[in-house]
């Protein structure tokens, strides 16, 4: 039973760091921020950090190794559903959802900064990237089969482009402004059956 406790202790004090991280980095940057400053955000002692982490670098990577859990949570909760564009849609809502986090501008910015010079956090984004790019493709390439999506659509290269819209989504991030309403119009025309000029669909 006391290995239970330790090991939800432990659990519990790894996301009390990596919260205040998260908050520390946004706010002053990766290289501005100290370890000690870290554990005392969490309310822990000023070594901490390194007992529950390598280094500071495994800290700012775990913020986003969190993401491909989720990744592929929402893949497999949204990839069976009956209308593929529905189910599209509603992968990016809750992708698009993060960008109106406070915190989505700084650490996108340290992300932008620290990916050529971590080598395992550049693995952690690109897995979690193939992810949701192995979902998007999926339902694209059944809503082809279907008739839902245009039938002239790749999979791969409009899940790609799917991906990018959401890129530009979080190099803009507002906490103030929802994408979402935008992204729903961009992408469902992206991926609408062609019209000719007539207003026939091709």
């Amino acid at each position: 039973m006391a290995r239970t406790v330790d090991h939800e202790r432990a659990a519990a004090r790894r996301e009390a760091i990596m919260r205040a991280a998260a908050v520390l980095f946004a706010e002053r940057g990766f290289e501005s921020t100290s370890a000690a400053e870290i554990a005392k955000a969490a309310g822990l002692s000023s070594g901490s950090v390194f007992y529950y982490f390598t280094d500071k670098r495994a800290v700012f990577r775990a913020i986003f190794e969190q993401d491909l859990p989720t990744a592929r949570e929402l893949v497999a909760r949204h990839g069976a559903g009956d209308d593929p564009v529905a189910s599209i849609l509603a992968v990016v809502d809750a992708l698009a959802a993060e960008t109106m986090d406070p915190l989505a501008p700084g650490i996108l910015v340290e992300v932008v900064r620290q990916v050529g010079k971590d080598p395992e956090l550049a693995q952690v984004i690109a897995e979690t990237e193939a992810v949701l790019h192995e979902g998007f493709a999926a339902l694209v390439e059944r809503g082809t089969r279907t008739g839902a999506i245009d039938p002239d659509l790749d999979p791969g290269e409009t899940a790609r482009w799917i991906q990018i819209v959401l890129d530009g989504a979080f190099l803009n991030a507002d906490p103030d402004h929802d994408p979402r309403p935008m992204l729903r119009r961009m992408i469902t025309r992206l991926l609408s059956r062609q019209r000719d000029d007539a207003g026939d669909t091709a």
